[in-house]
This record gives C-alpha cells, structure tokens and sequence, in this order.
C-alpha cells in the first residue's frame, strides 16, 4: 500500500462478471455502433462466464469459454460459432473488464484476463459469391419470404455494396430518389459516405411502402440474419452469409470498368489492401477481356 501499488479485491469479489455486462449495455452501448451485434455477444459472455466474480475471472477460464463456444453450434445459423465471433467476443469483454478497472474503479487483481489468452486463428479471408442461378434462386426465395422487406433489403445489397449495419440505418430523409443517392451519417470507418444508387436500386426503392417510421427498414440485425438464412435454405443455396452481398456487389462494380478509386468511393474500403480482400473477379470474366 505506501508503494502505491496495492489493488483492493473486495470490489472485485463482490461483482460478477454478469452485472458488469449489463452496465455496459446500459451505459456505453447506447452510444456506440452496431449496439444491436454488441448486445448478442454480451449474451454470449454472459451464458459462458456472466456467474463469475471479476476477481475469479482467469486467463484459464477465458481460455476454456473460448474453446467451448468454437464448439458449439449457433442457434441462429445452425453452423458452428465461427472463430471470427468468438475473437469479437473476447475483444468486446476486454473493453468491458478495461472500462471496470479504468474508469468503474473496481480493481482486477490479476490484470485484464484476455491479455493473455491467445485469440482464435481466422481462417482465409472468404471468397463466396453468386454462382449459376443462384442470384435467381435466393430472390425467389426472398420473395415468398414472411419478411416483407426482405427482398429489397437483399436486392439492395447486391446493387449498393453497402454492409447490413448501412442498410438498417438508411432512413427516408437522407436518401435523394431523384439525385440517386442515399447519404450515410456515419460508417464503419467513422465517416460520412454518400452512396450513389443505381436504376435498379431506386426501382426497389420506390416500390416500398412508407410507415410512420422514417427507416425503410425498421428491424434488427437479428431478423435479418433469421430471415436470410431461411431463404438461403428454400433456395438449396449452402454456405451463403449475408455479408458475402457485399463481396458480390464489390466486385461487380470493378467488373463493369470502374476503377479502384471510383469503387472505394462507394464500397466506402480506405485503403486499397482493405478493397482486395472484398473484391473477387472470375478468371473466366478476366479471360474475355484479353481478347
């Protein structure tokens, strides 16, 4: 204690890791993006770890949460929790255990826990895209779906290459039907992005209804993920992520002749390594243009 370097663990004892979680999700989830995929992995950390005390929490622990969840098959896709899930969900308990200890003022004895657990191995960078029919498949899919909406929202993800987080953030006032473009407040990367739209967006657009809702699509990231996936399986197309619409829609804007600068400035990518990992060009299609 007079070297100053005492932590006092009665805090830490007398808080279980579940409480602190819902802090968070009270206080700083509010105020962030993507409050809605957020909310998911604090469910997660809570089913694996909520009923330990912040001073029992060790770097074992962690490391056993973790092999366990890349065992365990998800609900919502029937598949497997990926390693990228997993690796989201240790960061995002890492910030919530360094808000505790930094600014909550209940000290960790024994560190941060996650520092030292080594973090999932992603795998290579995925390279889906639409093959054969199988663009006409999942929109007939979609259109029988139960989800109204969710034949535009697909339809729009191929055409604009925006994320899914973009597309549930689009509201009515910010999108210029007759300028043909939709205007996004604040991205991924933190930055106002204006998104031009092509005929076929504003055809979609303009045959929606408008509630009193200013969004054209008031849902969570949740029903998206649901509805997608049933449609994925009335199709008989295997392996297909939502967020593979925006490989898709990439590298079709590079395949009608835009060039690297004119993508980035729709897709939003900030550096040219970024806009490769989302773009994937058919051999096939580059073989033609040799000729």
């Amino acid at each position: 204690m007079e070297r100053g370097i005492f932590i006092q663990r009665t805090e830490s004892e007398r808080t279980i890791l579940s409480d602190v979680l819902d802090r968070y999700a009270r206080e700083v989830l509010p105020n962030q993006k993507g409050g809605d995929r957020e909310m998911s992995r604090i469910r997660a950390l809570k089913s694996g770890l909520g009923q330990y005390s912040l001073a029992a929490l060790s770097p074992a622990i962690v490391a056993k949460y973790r092999d366990n969840r890349l065992s365990t098959i998800s609900l919502s896709t029937g598949r497997l929790v990926g390693p990228q899930t997993v690796k989201h969900e240790l960061s995002l308990l890492q910030r919530v255990l360094k808000k505790a200890s930094m600014e909550w003022g209940i000290g960790l004895p024994g560190g941060i826990p996650t520092a030292t657990v080594a973090k999932p191995k992603l795998p290579r960078a995925r390279d889906r895209r639409l093959v054969g029919d199988e663009e006409k498949r999942l929109l007939e899919a979609c259109a029988v779906s139960n989800a109204f909406w969710l034949l535009p929202l697909v339809t729009l993800a191929i055409e604009t290459a925006m994320r899914a987080s973009e597309l549930l953030s689009l509201t009515w006032s910010r999108i210029d039907l007759e300028g043909r473009v939709a205007t996004l407040p604040e991205t991924k990367n933190g930055d106002l992005r204006r998104v031009p739209l092509s005929r076929r967006a504003i055809e979609v657009l303009q045959t929606m209804p408008r509630g009193i809702n200013d969004k054209p699509f008031p849902i969570s990231y949740r029903s998206l993920s649901k509805s997608f996936l049933s449609a994925c399986d009335r199709a008989g197309i295997k392996d297909l992520h939502f967020h593979d619409l925006r490989h898709e829609a990439t590298s079709r804007l590079f395949e009608k002749g835009l060039n690297p600068m004119q993508v980035a400035a729709i897709t939003g990518h900030k550096t040219l390594q970024m806009l490769k990992r989302y773009t994937h060009l058919r051999a096939e299609d580059l073989a033609r243009l040799l000729d």
